[in-house]
């Protein structure tokens, strides 16, 4: 019963397939294709440090990008480590050479001591993934 269960699981449902033309992987066994079109997402820095904060303060950081790569960039989501920290960033389509920023705001309400957030930022760039980095040091 249980082998019935693991076979019919796998079926794929009609329609659902993933559109091939939106996936792409420049990474192979022999290293990076540069052939491939794809976004790069460069950030200036990919930390920032508030220094010290008053309990209860909301501040916020914009963390400039460009995309040095040869196709548009989106950014899909962020999600951050804490409900503390958010981040707002662009959600349109911004082509190659163009910039932006992803501004995070951290509220320290409740928090004291030393803080380190990070924000995640999935895109369509190769990696996917980037991590931005804030800390503060939070006093009563």
């Amino acid at each position: 019963m249980a082998v019935a269960l693991t076979l019919t699981g796998c079926k794929g449902k009609a329609g659902q397939e993933a559109d091939v033309d939106l996936i792409r992987n420049p990474l192979s066994a022999q290293g990076y294709d540069e052939s491939q079109q794809m976004p790069v997402m460069t950030f200036d820095s990919d930390l920032h440090d508030f220094g010290r904060l008053s309990a209860g303060e909301s501040i916020s950081y914009s963390f400039h990008f460009r995309n040095t790569g040869n196709a548009d960039l989106v950014i899909s989501s962020t999600s951050a480590t804490c409900g503390c920290t958010v981040a707002d960033y662009p959600h349109g389509r911004i082509a190659p050479g163009g910039e932006g920023y992803v501004t995070v705001t951290f509220k320290s309400a409740g928090k004291s001591g030393q803080q380190y957030q990070e924000v995640t930022v999935v895109t369509n760039a190769q990696p996917a993934t980037y991590r931005l980095k804030i800390t503060a040091q939070v006093g009563r």
